[in-house]
């Protein structure tokens, strides 16, 4: 981030040692009008550091080749990653966006588009950051629980150290912010910080220490669905001077060598093979792993529901993936022990698992939203045709069939009508 103390034109032109600040923070598009008069000046800062006086500092033997680089203060020098270069080819002229973001949203490939080079973190719950595994646009992930009321002072000023050493130019917050949480981002330090605040007179205050602020309509922000942060969203990538509006990329989810391993070993070991298992998830449980939106609470069916539907499949394999290693005599007891069940708990193990399967059948849950991402023909269950207009817009495109309850309860959901959509695993079969 850029201050006034850290302009590089305010050291004196006695010393000519490198500024121990890398440029990755003070390079700002107000501070340095003349890139080539700059660019000119640090070569001589750098040209005239290489002499140096022995008599200055008889002890100063140069870099220590075995010196380790980490990034506490008791591990030595401290790592410091450059700034991207500016874009002489970007047909909006060079880069001249700040350096670094930390965002809390899924939506990070549009400004990834739109600001090339950008680099973006995330500061996110334990469950929060395990979702970032399989977003390639995101540099670090920092665990801290943003939901915690009263955080403990340790923890709390810790996470302002984080956020203040690392030169952020713009903090963006999906979190409901009151005076409290406005403060936290107020003393980031930050440039603009943006964040959603309370509909109500609890956001009293808050403005005043944030630059932009956005009110949802209720206080859950996930009854939103799909474009639960669509004012966010819109601000993000509004048109400005000569770069026209931003649309919004379709989800697209990346997953590594080494996680696609591990899974296929899981799967492997229930007894199924790549391309011929259908992905059922939503059995209910009480385990934060099951994935379930906020938005959405009655997302979840019973095992012998589950039993019942899955019992019309042939050809395919049904894989049954359990939150919680506590339901698997469960599924064994209803479904029978030579089912195949397997544990997964991370929204990359289930993205990888999603990849490899001919498709899904599921609830409400993350699981339609990775086969959306990947390309995978599903079935989504809901409780009603408004959670599914909100949650899956334009199933048709995502070719996901959805089924809704007719008296707003998910166990009461058609089982027959269930049983007829997904015929279309099977159908590809018969015909062969």
């Amino acid at each position: 981030m850029a201050t006034a103390s850290l302009n590089p034109n305010s050291i004196p032109p006695l010393f000519r040692i490198p500024p121990s600040i890398p440029s990755t923070y003070i390079t700002h598009p107000a501070l340095s009008t003349n890139p080539a008069k700059q660019s000119k000046k640090f070569a001589s800062v750098l040209l005239n550091a290489k002499k140096k006086n022995p008599w200055l500092d008889p002890f100063d033997q140069g870099d220590d080749p075995e010196m380790e680089y980490g990034q506490l203060f008791s591990d030595g020098k401290q790592e410091e990653d450059p700034r991207p270069p500016d874009n002489p080819d970007n047909p909006y002229g060079f880069l001249k966006f700040p350096a670094g973001y930390a965002v809390e949203i899924a939506s990070v490939a549009l400004i990834k588009d739109r600001y090339p080079g950008v680099q973006v973190d995330i500061v996110a719950s334990a469950r929060g950051k395990q979702t970032y595994e399989i977003n390639k646009n995101v540099r670090w992930a920092t665990e801290y629980e943003l939901d915690d009321d009263w955080p403990d002072p340790a923890e709390y000023t810790d996470m302002l150290g984080v956020l203040k050493s690392r030169y952020y130019d713009m903090i963006l917050s999906t979190k409901l912010a009151g005076i409290g949480h406005a403060a936290f981002l107020f003393m980031s330090t930050a440039r603009d910080r943006v964040s959603y605040v309370y509909p109500n007179v609890n956001a009293v205050g808050a403005g005043l220490m944030l630059s932009e602020t956005f009110t949802p309509d209720s206080m859950n922000l996930s009854e939103g669905g799909y474009s639960m942060y669509h004012e966010m969203i819109d601000w993000l990538g509004r048109p400005a001077r000569n770069v026209p509006r931003q649309p919004l990329p379709p989800l697209q989810v990346s997953i590594s060598r080494k996680l696609k391993d591990v899974v296929e070993a899981k799967y492997k070991n229930a007894g199924v093979q790549k391309g011929k298992y259908i992905v059922i998830h939503g059995i209910k449980s009480d385990s934060k792993a099951s994935m379930q939106s906020r938005g959405d609470t009655d997302s979840l069916l019973p095992i012998e529901i589950w039993d019942e539907i899955t019992s019309v499949i042939r050809g395919l394999t049904p894989l049954f993936v359990i939150p919680h290693e506590k339901e698997r005599e469960n599924v064994e007891e209803i479904v029978g022990y030579d089912a195949s069940i397997v544990f997964i708990t991370t929204p990359g193990q289930l993205a990888a698992l999603i990849n490899d399967s001919a498709g899904v059948i599921a609830t409400n849950t993350a699981a339609i939203q990775l086969a959306n991402a990947r390309g995978k023909p599903s079935v989504a269950l809901f409780c009603s045709e408004d959670k599914a207009k909100v949650f899956v817009p334009n199933a048709e495109e995502k070719k996901c069939a959805i089924l809704s309850s007719k008296t707003g309860k998910l166990v009461d959901i058609d089982i027959e009508a269930v049983k007829t959509a997904i015929q279309i695993f099977t159908l590809p079969l018969a015909i062969a």
